[in-house]
């Protein structure tokens, strides 16, 4: 059986604007990271995974013509993956599919984003609501979300001082994150008082626009076995999941698709976890890097990954549990709070879930790593990832 692992990671420092470089020689910098990292030079790569989202953003079409030879893709097999803010979970694994159909034994995932060169980058992402009903009741990738921490609050009894605490964790764990964009200690009361986007998110609630790139790359087991590479993060289990497009499906009351609930992020977490050989996730995940592009999204996100009950994850917050030092530290690195490069910003759950596996992430390393698991979510809470990786397997 042909088995895959990460042998390479590679990230720029996430910013809000680098105007020293295009596109693709910001690809270009996160590949020579995660070259050196796996210690393998451009003509080991067989072929690309190129992770973009919106090309509005990169304010030119088909972005990834500009890129692929930047990357060492000229003369390979090349395919691009978007999926909105999936796109870097599913690019990972598309990646993985090259390697287990045997055709490949080293494939690049790589992708950059600069969401600094446009100040429309909302008006750019509401776009993908349906033009026919939902864009006219002004719905937004805002107060999709904003929906979703109400109908928990109301069905829970979740509260915004729970969402607050996920702010104050996810700022701290950035501060020892040297890629982060955003690094700021805040209080449970600077979040509070922070201005109101959309209720019940406030600013210090929602993530920032990111310009970076991100690379990893995916290797046989035959390879890794004749590079000799030690420290691999194995990937044991993937799962993914589509929910429907029109938001009205999710306001079902019967609870098989309830707004509160990230019900497909929990199909997806089944699918990676049987895969895996994970029966319970609270006592086999050791760390969790989670798409949570507002706090609200983080609290649904811990229940449905399994890592406590559906409506405990504000008190499992109170009682730090997802802290560094906690039983499952969740976002390490600051998460998407803190960082959101949207083309890549799943791929670097992965990558900085591949360095807590490998024992590479400095200061916000989490000790005894044996199983991470990352998420991806796309669309309008629409596109789910999860990858589990695994220090052996």
């Amino acid at each position: 059986m042909i088995q895959a692992g990460i042998i390479g990671i590679g990230q720029t420092r996430f910013v809000t604007r680098r105007d020293d470089v295009n596109l693709g020689e910001l690809a270009r910098e996160a590949t020579i990271i995660a070259l050196e990292d796996a210690g393998i030079e451009f003509r080991d790569i067989e072929a690309v995974v190129f992770s973009l989202a919106l090309d509005a953003l990169e304010g030119m079409e088909n972005a990834e013509r500009w890129c692929v030879e930047a990357v060492g893709g000229c003369k390979k097999p090349c395919i691009r993956v978007h999926m909105g803010g999936a796109t870097g979970g599913s690019a990972l694994h598309t990646g993985l599919f090259h390697i287990l159909s045997g055709l490949f034994n080293c494939v690049l995932v790589v992708g950059a984003e600069k969401m600094g060169e446009t100040q429309d980058a909302q008006n750019i992402l509401n776009l993908i609501f349906d033009p026919v009903y939902e864009r006219e009741v002004a719905i937004n990738a805002i107060n999709m979300c904003s929906f979703q921490a109400i109908r928990h609050m109301r069905k829970y009894g979740t509260t915004e001082y729970h969402m607050a605490l996920v702010a104050v964790r996810s700022y701290k764990n950035a501060l020892k994150n040297p890629y982060a964009h955003i690094k700021k200690e805040i209080t449970v009361e600077d979040v509070l008082n922070s201005r109101v986007i959309c209720y019940p998110i406030k600013l210090y609630d929602c993530c920032p626009r990111s310009t970076g790139a991100c690379a990893v790359l995916v290797a046989s087991s035959r390879f890794i076995k004749k590079l000799g590479k030690k420290r691999v993060a194995w990937i044991s289990g993937i799962g993914s999941c589509t929910n429907s497009y029109f938001m009205g499906d999710r306001m079902d009351n019967s609870g098989l698709n309830d707004h509160a609930d990230a019900e497909g992020l929990l199909i997806a977490a089944k699918k990676a976890y049987k895969m895996a050989g994970i029966s319970d996730p609270k006592k086999e995940i050791d760390v969790a890097e989670i798409y949570a592009p507002f706090t609200s999204t983080e609290l649904a996100a811990v229940e449905a990954l399994g890592f406590c009950e559906k409506g405990e994850s504000g008190i499992c917050n109170e009682k730090g549990i997802f802290d560094m030092d906690g039983k499952l530290p969740v976002n390490p690195s600051g998460g998407v709070l803190t960082s959101n490069p949207i083309s890549v910003t799943a791929l670097v759950r992965v990558a900085e879930a591949a360095l807590q596996v490998t024992g590479k992430a400095g200061e916000r390393q989490v000790k005894g790593v044996k199983n991470a698991v990352a998420t991806g979510e796309g669309g309008s809470l629409q596109f789910y990832t999860v990858t589990v990786l695994s220090r052996g397997i």
